[in-house]
């Protein structure tokens, strides 16, 4: 295990580094780069840059440097000293302006994990166990439903609702007074009273998609020869269902780890924009917009970065809830 373990991080290396190469070139693709957009809005207000100050900003940007001279060096500050860069549109360091949302981003998406994992659980086993009955057939239309319908479009009505009748202001993420100050006990609870719209809003497509996948994997498993062998052999129902079946049926749920934050981070842009969510998703879209390309690829990275340390922790835990799965197999080959 250790030596597998050992061998998947040494290939992490060189996956991050082809990752950061082609998130460099698609960022610099478009044509032009942030310098020019800014010398587009100003003279669209009305003013003009001599030549001598565009060089000289160009210069000060780095942007004066080729391709691969930009890339050595975002590339070699970030693995040598973390630094990713400097935002040219929030003029502050990139780090700086991603951790004044990051707390904010994770908590969001911590809570989002939780609810979906606490509703899909126990609705995909009821369903599984008791397939075609008034319950199961109730909870599947509520399930399409949940898959049916945008998440843009219950934003708005779950923020309407939340605004008339509890009274909780949701874009603020935590009440008026708690803004800058330090975490607390009561800051804590008033980022809780704040984002289950959000938490709600996002996990409700997730939750839906995992509850089918979860219940068709389980009534699979059910049908098997070794669960019928189980029951035949008087195994208390329970048992039965949790000790094998159960189990099995988790299987492609945590295969999907790897996706599952970065892409809790990537598709709660939309209802961020919706509800004016503090979190790191407009940031890198407002950045793609500006060509604020350091912005942008530290954003990039560090959910290719969870990524990566999201497949290797599902393949370990692929390992621990299944027998036969073997690791370390292709290494000893």
């Amino acid at each position: 295990m250790l030596r597998y373990v050992v061998w998947r991080v040494l290939m992490m290396m060189p996956t991050l580094i082809a990752i950061s190469f082609v998130v460099f070139v698609i960022i610099q693709l478009p044509e032009g780069d942030y310098l020019d957009a800014m010398v587009a809005e100003l003279e669209a207000q009305g003013e003009r840059l001599q030549a001598d100050q565009i060089a000289h900003l160009r210069a000060q940007y780095g942007l004066d440097a080729p391709f691969v001279v930009q890339y050595w060096n975002w590339i070699s500050a970030i693995v040598l000293h973390g630094d990713f860069g400097f935002s040219f549109e929030y003029d502050r360091p990139v780090l700086d302006v991603i951790g004044d949302r990051f707390w904010l981003t994770a908590i969001l998406a911590l809570g989002t994990v939780i609810f979906t994992w606490a509703v899909s659980f126990p609705i995909a086993i009821y369903s599984a166990v008791y397939k075609y009955s008034i319950g199961d057939h109730i909870l599947t239309f509520i399930g399409f439903l949940g898959l049916a319908t945008p998440n843009f479009l219950l934003a708005l009505i779950l923020l309407y609702l939340s605004q008339v009748y509890f009274g909780t202001e949701v874009g603020q993420i935590m009440a008026e007074q708690y803004i800058g100050e330090p975490m607390s006990f009561d800051k804590f609870l008033s980022i809780l009273s704040h984002m289950w719209i959000a938490v709600v809003v996002i996990g409700t497509s997730g939750t839906a998609g995992m509850i089918r996948r979860i219940r068709a994997n389980l009534m699979d498993e059910l049908e098997k020869p070794y669960v019928v062998t189980a029951r035949a052999k008087g195994l208390p129902p329970g048992r039965a269902l949790i000790k094998y079946p159960l189990r099995l049926s988790l299987n492609p749920f945590i295969a999907d780890i790897g996706n599952l934050l970065p892409d809790l981070i990537s598709g709660s842009v939309l209802v961020a924009f919706v509800l004016s969510l503090p979190t790191n998703g407009p940031i890198l879209v407002n950045a793609l917009q500006s060509q604020d390309m350091y912005l942008a690829g530290a954003i990039v990275m560090i959910e290719a970065v969870l990524v990566v340390i999201g497949v290797l922790i599902s393949d370990l835990a692929l390992a621990a809830l299944d027998p036969r799965i073997r690791l370390g197999e292709g290494v000893r080959r």
